[in-house]
């Protein structure tokens, strides 16, 4: 069937639940800074949470707002002054939501810290500039609840070894509300200028500028792009949240996905997810553009579709595991379009492909997140994108055998310092995972990879420290060692996912890091003060070093920086 019957379905589906829709909150755009919060307090709480699980992002307002009532609500949670401090600054962020924002007295006897009260109804009908610290304007009533913000990130800086000087400057709006309680809107526009770092630019050679889709160039070496993100949402029913848009997604509990990740650029998608008691399950469609075939006549780009589903379980109160598959398929008008049948959301998918008679590019998945003593989290994936059972288990090392593998831990307040939180995570993905023989069903959008941002065939640590000194400022430091195997000859060795899979070195003997071994060592150091809520002054220091050895080729990179953002994440570029 064609594209034009699945819109016909969308829209189906949206007129006839319009009729019973529930209350409705937006969600927290996705940010690891902010995330790494949220985390934290579900860590100290020891206890999963009921109305998310964190393996899937983002979360609803109003569920971070109900964590942090089961925080204060709690008696069996010793909570310190770090993680009050995150429950205000959450509280205030999400004041719709938050009727009450008093934090109560803690057990040495401090005293309360108002930041103020629901609004009465006499002065939900006074539309005012800055009348709460979280809004620049914002206005509630009966009828709409809506929240407007000015976003700008900004940073200016030098690269040591190339003298260049670095700039960026974003800004834009961010809207976000409800309509009668039952409808949730967000929207989110910035235009962008800047001149990054060589290794950022090398990137984007390859690939894409990361995270972003179209981008224009800017003085030889700079960049313009514009960034825009937007969708609404409902609950047909209690229990159902359906969420359709333009953004991004992520699946897991670690700063990497092997699965889905927020690494690549914002698509199209309509999401539907149903919450259970213990059980929550996913569907997405995903509409990416396939920027690996030429445009058609019109000058439209080409399309490719993701399906993918989720199941989660909290199987304890501390232990969630959570199954996964993804199907990426390339359909264009001559054949077909969307295909109906990945429509249906409680089926196989891998069942699907073969009944269709397709070679669609089908990719496994398995999750888990264990919370240890209030201190702990330990968390993991599994990807399978292909395999040959006969081969699995014996030396032949088949090119088949493609999957990857995550195992990572959280330890807050680490060693008895309040708010000092530790993080390790080693990834691993053996050649050829991720890429197909039709290199448009890649795993891929817009010439990115759709999980991590190493593509294939690597071994990854990452280290992360974070520490609060005061609710206000804080320091965060990011390691990460890899090493790879790239292509730099004609053969393809599997680090690239771009290839075809077609023009692999072998079928057998396939080793993990094979062709031109690549080393980075990254370390990124960053002082973050808020002058008043989300409002940051930022001081920088990265040093990066990337080299193959064989062939006796290194590039460094320095780098220090200072930026003010405003309403807007930092920007990852740990790669």
């Amino acid at each position: 069937m064609k594209l034009r019957s699945f819109k016909l379905t969308f829209i189906l589906l949206i007129s006839t639940s319009l009729f019973s829709l529930k209350a409705q909150s937006t969600f927290i755009p996705l940010n690891d800074d902010y995330y790494h919060l949220i985390d934290r307090l579900e860590i100290k709480r020891g206890k999963l949470t009921e109305g998310f699980q964190f393996s899937n992002r983002p979360f609803e307002r109003k569920a971070v707002i109900e964590l942090t009532d089961s925080l204060l609500n709690s008696p069996l949670v010793r909570l310190n002054s770090t993680d009050r401090s995150i429950i205000r600054y959450l509280r205030t962020d999400s004041n719709e939501w938050a009727n009450d924002l008093t934090i109560p007295e803690d057990s040495t006897g401090h005293s309360a810290t108002r930041l103020g009260a629901s609004l009465p109804e006499a002065d939900s009908k006074r539309n005012k500039m800055w009348k709460h610290p979280a809004d620049l304007y914002s206005v509630r009533n009966e009828d709409v609840d809506i929240h407007v913000n000015f976003v700008t990130d900004n940073f200016v800086g030098k690269e040591t070894h190339t003298e260049s000087a670095l700039w960026y400057t974003g800004r834009g709006v961010e809207i976000r509300g409800m309509i009668n309680q039952k409808l949730g809107f967000y929207t989110f526009v910035a235009d962008n200028q800047g001149t990054f770092p060589k290794y950022v630019r090398d990137y984007s050679q390859q690939y894409n500028f990361p995270g972003e889709g179209m981008t224009k160039i800017l003085r030889t070496t700079g960049v313009d792009f514009m960034s825009a993100r937007g969708y609404i949402t409902f609950r047909p029913l209690k229990s159902i949240n359906v969420q359709f848009g333009h953004d991004r997604n992520f699946i897991g509990s670690g700063y990497r996905s092997l699965l889905f990740s927020d690494n690549g650029v914002p698509n199209l998608f309509v999401k539907i997810n149903t919450q259970i008691g213990r059980f929550q399950y996913t569907n997405t469609w995903h509409s990416m553009i396939n920027a690996q075939s030429p445009a058609f006549q019109n000058g439209l780009r080409h399309k490719k579709f993701a399906v993918t589903h989720r199941l989660g379980v909290n199987v304890t109160d501390n232990l969630n595991i959570g199954l996964f598959e993804a199907e990426v398929f390339n359909r264009d008008s001559t054949n077909g379009g969307f295909d109906l049948d990945y429509l249906n959301p409680i089926i196989f998918y891998r069942f699907v492909e073969s009944y269709l008679g397709s070679s669609d590019n089908a990719v496994l998945g398995f999750d888990f997140r264990w919370l240890v003593a209030g201190k702990v989290s330990l968390y993991g994936q599994f990807v399978l994108d292909e395999f040959l059972s006969k081969y699995i288990f014996n030396s032949s090392k088949s090119w088949t055998n493609k999957w990857g593998i995550q195992g990572g831990a959280k330890y807050i307040d680490a060693f008895g310092v309040p708010g000092l939180d530790l993080q390790y995570e080693r990834n691993v993905v053996r050649p050829y995972v991720y890429s197909h023989k039709d290199g448009g069903q890649n795993y891929v959008a817009f010439n990115q990879p759709i999980a991590h941002p190493l593509g294939s065939n690597f071994i990854e640590n990452l280290g992360i420290i974070r520490y609060r000194f005061s609710p206000k400022l804080s320091f965060y430091g990011t390691a990460m060692f890899a090493k790879k195997g790239v292509d730099l000859d004609v053969r393809n060795w599997g680090g690239n996912i771009l290839q075809n899979y077609d023009g692999r070195v072998d079928d057998f003997g396939i080793d993990l890091l094979q062709g031109f071994k690549e080393k980075t060592n990254y370390f990124d150091l960053r002082v973050s003060y808020m002058l008043f809520h989300n409002l940051f002054l930022e001081g920088r220091f990265l040093n990066r070093k990337q080299s193959i050895e064989s062939i006796h080729r290194e590039q460094k990179t320095t780098m220090t920086t200072l930026g003010l953002r405003f309403n807007m994440p930092h920007r990852q570029q740990v790669f």
